[in-house]
């Protein structure tokens, strides 16, 4: 690829849709229903005749096998919530309209180690239940004409010639088999293509991992947020912090006039044991939102979840069938904390729309579309693998990777006090511009000069 992948980033993240998408395919398959899968079926619903979604679980209900991490704490990113926006016009108001939070950038409030953060003007979050969001996104997908969606499980794929041809799955004790002209795998961190493939004699892709063993708990408490001031925070504690064992802590407003509060630890710190200590943490340890927030009626459950590892599966360097894609998770799955995965799987989407557009050899392997998708998948695990890194064990790397790793940490540190390093830094983790964008000459000395008391002015 030619391009920067800031570049190519960017033209990823554009908001206009296609005028006049090319109509190349009859069938085609995506196997999983969750967000990556729904957003790229509004996509193939532009370029084929029909659209069939398999998902193993019952979308009429919110609490899904496929799904763990549910009920955790959400937000959706700038980065995501334009993509959404894109593929659905309106997305955004109907949401709010139906309870969904829209919070601007003066409402919101970032802390590191108890420090208040400044902010930026490009924070604006929607916030919600993951459910909620989800559910809105099925519901525009599903009332497209040529989508339709069948609850089943994916056994497998047929190959003839090099590649896909067809999808077999089970509904009940019924196995069936429908031939496609392209299949989208959208099965999450749990995805069986590896399995298949390796079946079918192809290479499997290489997986790596980022040790993260990360805990989550969220609870859900009664409460309207004051509108006039912060509704929503997040809390962000270093190793090296000893005024708390949780590692990140975020409260926000969401549907049904709830607060979501979600606390995250380390390796043996497990915030949601126990629910007086949940409450009891969120009043003592954390920034006064969060007791406020934790004083209200408690509605079900702590909710909790754990990620033993980041995962990525490397598609973009493994020779593959034709007519067929890897999609979300399926990919890569990042540390929750940092929010990055709905919003990568709307940019995947992205990405299967320009691939479309230029009207490829469907013949032949999609490697065109593995490159794009990699400049978005290295854009969100740099960034989190990087802090997951920090809190493991150093480990020896090449001189240029050391120096490239400090100066990044020279320009997180100095983005919690400088204004323009906050507004350029926020872009890129909100996804909405591409880690490149931060290794500017100009911005990494003006980060060296903040963090060393030198005047930028």
């Amino acid at each position: 690829m030619s391009e920067k992948p800031a570049q190519v980033f960017a033209r990823l993240s554009r908001t206009s849709t296609p005028e006049h998408p090319a109509p190349l395919l009859d069938t085609v398959v995506v196997l999983g229903g969750s967000v990556a899968g729904l957003l790229c079926a509004r996509v193939l619903a532009d370029h084929a005749t029909s659209v069939l979604i398999v998902e193993r679980d019952d979308l009429n209900t919110d609490d899904r096998r496929g799904v763990p991490q549910g009920w955790q704490g959400h937000v959706l990113l700038p980065g995501g919530r334009t993509q959404i926006d894109r593929w659905f016009p309106g997305y955004t108001e109907q949401a709010v309209a139906l309870g969904a939070i829209l919070i601007e950038s003066e409402a919101i409030a970032s802390y590191t180690d108890g420090v208040l953060e400044v902010g930026s003007p490009d924070m604006v979050l929607l916030s919600s239940s993951r459910p909620f969001l989800e559910r809105q996104i099925r519901r525009r997908t599903v009332a497209l004409p040529n989508v339709r969606v069948v609850t089943g499980r994916a056994t497998g794929l047929d190959f003839n010639s090099g590649a896909v041809s067809g999808v077999r799955y089970q509904v009940g004790d019924t196995e069936l088999t429908q031939p496609a002209d392209l299949v989208v795998d959208a099965m999450g961190r749990a995805s069986k293509l590896s399995d298949w493939l390796a079946l079918a004699g192809w290479q499997r892709p290489t997986l790596r991992r980022v040790e993260t063993d990360v805990n989550y708990a969220t609870g859900y408490f009664r409460g309207k947020p004051d509108s006039s001031g912060i509704v929503n925070a997040i809390a962000r504690y270093s190793p090296r912090n000893t005024s708390t064992s949780i590692a990140v802590a975020a409260v926000t407003p969401v549907e049904d006039e709830q607060w979501m509060i979600l606390l995250a630890g380390y390796g043996e710190d497990r915030p949601g044991r126990d629910v007086d200590e949940f409450v009891a943490r969120c009043k003592t340890e954390l920034p006064p939102l969060f007791g406020d927030a934790a004083g209200g009626e408690r509605v079900g459950e702590i909710k909790t979840y754990r990620q033993a590892d980041s995962r990525r599966r490397d598609f973009h360097l493994t020779p593959l069938p034709a007519r067929l894609v890897s999609v979300g998770d399926a990919v890569a799955s990042f540390n929750p904390v940092y929010g990055q995965g709905i919003s990568s799987a709307a940019l995947h989407a992205s990405c299967l729309s320009e691939y479309l557009e230029s009207e490829p050899t469907l013949s032949a392997p999609a490697r065109t579309f593995f490159d794009l998708q990699r400049v978005v998948v290295d854009a969100a695990w740099d960034i989190s693998t990087a802090a997951d890194a920090a809190r493991l064990p150093p480990v020896a790397a090449p001189p240029l990777q050391r120096v490239q790793r400090w100066l990044g940490a020279e320009v997180v540190a100095a983005a919690s006090t400088d204004p323009v390093l906050a507004r350029r830094f926020n872009a890129v983790a909100m996804m909405l511009a591409h880690p490149a964008t931060l290794a500017t000459p100009y911005l990494v000395l003006r980060a060296l000069a903040v963090n060393r008391g030198i005047s930028t002015k």
